[in-house]
């Protein structure tokens, strides 16, 4: 017996969520159902608003309510260097670490021909205008360790060698309370190439 149809296309929704697969969505739902009136108006409330509430910057690409950009306000304070990121998400990581105090600039994209996505889609227009006039003294690619990542990394090594500006990569190594036993290949030759000195 099929369920109802709008338990079906409320299934279907939560299935377009990354990560969540057919029993997952199943889950959610029946979830849902049990919540009471209100709380589901809440949760539609706060869906529906989303687009109206949240937009990227237009200098930076990060993600911000309709104030001022956290990042580019204080950029006399931070212009000193600047980190690439893939994904708005990317700098709240880098800026919870608290090691980081430059601006940022999001790509929107990762370079994949597989799924269409060129140079035309990384936003680099605007990345080298504020390179020019923010007078940055260090890039730091912070991108993901993936064919993707690699790939746009070295593309990005390449458009900015023009530049005079220090260019430098996020280290790879091993992940923090790991043992050697458990790492794969790949991440422990990264870790021997990128070694520095103790």
């Amino acid at each position: 017996m099929k369920y109802p149809l709008h338990l079906l296309k409320l299934i279907d929704v939560l299935k377009k969520l990354p990560g969540v697969g057919s029993k997952s969505a199943e889950r959610f739902a029946f979830e849902m159902i049990g919540w009471p009136k209100e709380r589901l108006d809440e949760m539609a409330d706060i869906i529906k608003a989303t687009s109206s509430q949240l937009e990227h910057c237009e200098e930076c690409g990060s993600l911000i309510d309709i104030q001022a950009c956290p990042f580019c306000s204080k950029a006399s304070e931070r212009a000193h260097s600047l980190c690439i990121v893939s994904q708005p998400r990317d700098v709240f990581a880098i800026e919870a670490t608290r090691e980081f105090s430059g601006l940022y600039h999001v790509l929107g994209a990762l370079l994949s021909p597989i799924d269409g996505i060129g140079p035309e889609r990384l936003r680099l227009h605007k990345l080298k205008e504020r390179l020019h006039t923010c007078r940055i003294e260090e890039v730091v690619i912070a991108l993901d360790s993936t064919l993707e990542g690699d790939a746009t990394a070295l593309f990005l090594r390449q458009e900015l060698n023009t530049l005079n500006i220090p260019v430098s990569r996020l280290a790879f190594g091993l992940p923090m309370g790991s043992s050697l036993d458990y790492v794969d290949g790949g991440t422990l030759a990264r870790a021997l190439h990128a070694r520095s000195r103790f």
